[in-house]
């Protein structure tokens, strides 16, 4: 079975790196907010490309404590893209702001610039971008609308860890980006772990505080906080695979291009890219009609695959308040969505079986 992702192999590489980290982290003695953390911290600030770096618990809380320190609250609303996960979502309504779903692009699967200015009310606080699938949201027209309307941009590059636009890497492409390190990422951990990049010192400061009890300084609470931190043992291994980081998506890149020179099959749409160092293939999705046949069939011929998403977040028991709401792009890339394998230690050969496969479906 060709995996579709075998994080395994991916964390192999780097074991002798991990054993010798794991025990300079228990030898001394200190697991969090440590050497480790403050080590991490700056070196993905400067490959980000950001003055600052918080590391957090997770994704989730990295948006939720931008929203947080920003006091967006009740009454606010903030733009966000009507397909992506829904961890964009939950991180504006545990603020008990109002998300206002925007459709994508059926071409890149990106929020679509030209629809976000016509959602802008007079309660609009932020547009949180998701650059979906691991491909950097076109951000021009973004910029001007956010200049004109004064507003903040939140980045959710949870899948785009060195994307590039215009020569800047995503999480620096707006006022503040949250980032996920869930095992699964282009830069991984082994659990959760997130994190803020911003080249605003007071944001950086206050998310510091918030995410630690709300305390500037031991026992000393500025804010009511949360406990959203990062151990040291994460920050370690994520310090050892960033040096490898572009690498990695390079090889993911080789594999995309391969994908989408030699995938024939005419049932099968192909993602579209605007340029190719914008995009670093967190997800290789395709779409079909007969999406689940076409999975089936896969597995029965030992390829592995994953659906992202299989239910758009306004479809979500969680937000049935939605459940009158139409977004009709989203929910055909949701339907017809198929993601194939896609890391960068998928072999050639594993690679050249899948679009072998592939082309033989009728």
């Amino acid at each position: 079975m060709i995996k579709f992702l075998d994080l395994h192999k991916i964390n192999e590489r780097f074991r002798t790196q991990i054993d010798a980290r794991l025990k300079e982290v228990l030898d001394s003695g200190w697991y969090i907010h440590g050497k480790q953390d403050e080590l991490f911290e700056k070196h993905f600030a400067e490959y980000i490309g950001t003055k600052y770096c918080v590391a957090v618990a997770n994704g989730l809380d990295a948006l939720n404590l931008i929203i947080k320190a920003y006091g967006f609250g009740p009454g606010d609303e903030i733009i966000v893209p009507a397909n992506t996960y829904i961890a964009s979502i939950l991180a504006i309504s545990e603020n008990n702001c109002t998300p206002v779903l925007v459709e994508p692009s059926l071409k890149t699967y990106n929020i679509d610039p030209n629809l976000i200015e016509e959602k802008i009310t007079p309660r609009t606080k932020a547009i949180m971008v998701v650059h979906l699938y691991g491909q950097a949201v076109q951000m021009e027209k973004i910029w001007q609308i956010a200049k004109k309307y004064n507003l903040k941009i939140i980045e959710d590059s949870a899948q785009a860890h060195g994307a590039m636009y215009k020569g800047k890497r995503t999480g620096n492409l707006g006022d503040a980006s949250g980032f996920s390190f869930y095992p699964g990422k282009n830069l991984g951990c082994l659990g959760d772990g997130g994190a803020v990049t911003t080249n605003d010192k007071a944001l950086a400061d206050k998310i510091r505080a918030i995410a630690n009890y709300g305390s500037d300084r031991k026992y000393h609470h500025i804010y009511k906080g949360t406990n959203s931190r990062l151990d040291e043992f994460q920050a370690a291994l994520l310090d050892i695979k960033l040096p490898y980081l572009d690498s990695d998506n390079q090889r993911r890149q080789e594999i995309a291009k391969y994908y989408r020179e030699n995938i024939k099959n005419p049932k099968i749409i192909l993602p579209k890219i605007y340029d190719e160092n914008a995009h670093v293939w967190h997800i290789f999705a395709v779409r079909c009609e007969e999406r689940d046949r076409l999975q089936k069939y896969l597995e029965e011929n030992g390829v592995q695959t994953n659906i992202h998403y299989p239910t758009p977040p306004h479809k979500q028991e969680a937000y049935k308040e939605w459940v009158n709401q139409s977004h009709p792009i989203s929910e055909e890339i949701h339907r017809t969505e198929l993601s194939l394998p896609m890391s960068p230690v998928l072999t050639d050969e594993e690679v050249k079986r899948v679009v072998k496969v592939l082309n033989e479906w009728k």
